[in-house]
């Protein structure tokens, strides 16, 4: 069976790659990252989804991207956002160099296991602002991948797959629950409390989505709250 490596950081996107990495005939190996986001729950859903999943290798990677700060999820000193996505402008949840970062040793990875493939659970509908989860981002690293990897020179980079990309958070809802992804098992919530904080952007994207899609009974009470007062 040829091999994957899918970025799993314990989110709903992320969670769906890998079960769509799987349907696709892959062996999934996972590889989740800490570094130095607010709290380490999304760390605990990654783990919980790749024993769901059955996934053959879960590797952590310690890279802390939050000793020099940033961003919204490595700096405890800047607000998490509470007021919604602007279009056309990056959120201060980005975090410089982050996917470039995880994509790198992803490809390292995935050349030292001779997997085939590396599924990105990256978006860029809902998230469009993000520089590092669009598609022209995503075909220049595969260009990346050919020329700085012995399997690239010789024909066979890992192929990089965003299964995601240009779905809207709904219509990753009904993938995911086509595919069987464990759903309250994932973690979206910029917080890092005992249950999601049903306010924070993230929080609310998802609560909108579950609903959207039939599937409230994931949502938070907040935002179900929140989207029946709409």
């Amino acid at each position: 069976m040829p091999k994957a490596v899918v970025l799993l950081s314990g989110g709903l996107d992320s969670a769906t790659a890998a079960a769509q990495a799987i349907a696709d005939g892959y062996d999934a190996i996972a590889l989740s990252f800490r570094y130095g986001q607010r709290h380490d729950r999304e760390l605990q859903a990654a783990q919980d989804i790749a024993n769901h999943l059955h996934l053959s290798q879960h590797f952590t990677i310690d890279v802390n991207l939050a000793q020099w700060g940033g961003s919204a999820l490595t700096d405890s000193e800047i607000a998490v956002p509470t007021a919604g996505v602007q279009a056309n402008e990056i959120p201060i949840t980005y975090v410089p160099g982050r996917n470039t970062v995880f994509i790198a040793i992803a490809l390292s990875l995935a050349e030292a296991q001779s997997a085939e493939a590396i599924y990105l659970g990256i978006n860029a509908v809902d998230y469009s602002g993000y520089p590092d989860c669009r598609p022209e981002y995503l075909a220049a690293f595969q260009t990346l991948a050919q020329l700085s990897s012995k399997t690239g020179l010789e024909g066979n980079a890992p192929k990089l797959i965003a299964p995601l990309i240009m779905d809207s958070k709904t219509d990753i809802v009904k993938r995911a629950v086509k595919l069987g992804v464990p759903i309250e098992k994932t973690w979206s919530c910029y917080q890092g409390g005992a249950e999601p904080c049903g306010i924070c952007d993230s929080c609310r994207i998802r609560d909108r989505a579950l609903i959207e899609a039939g599937h409230s009974q994931f949502a938070t009470a907040s935002g179900q709250e929140f989207y029946r007062n709409c």
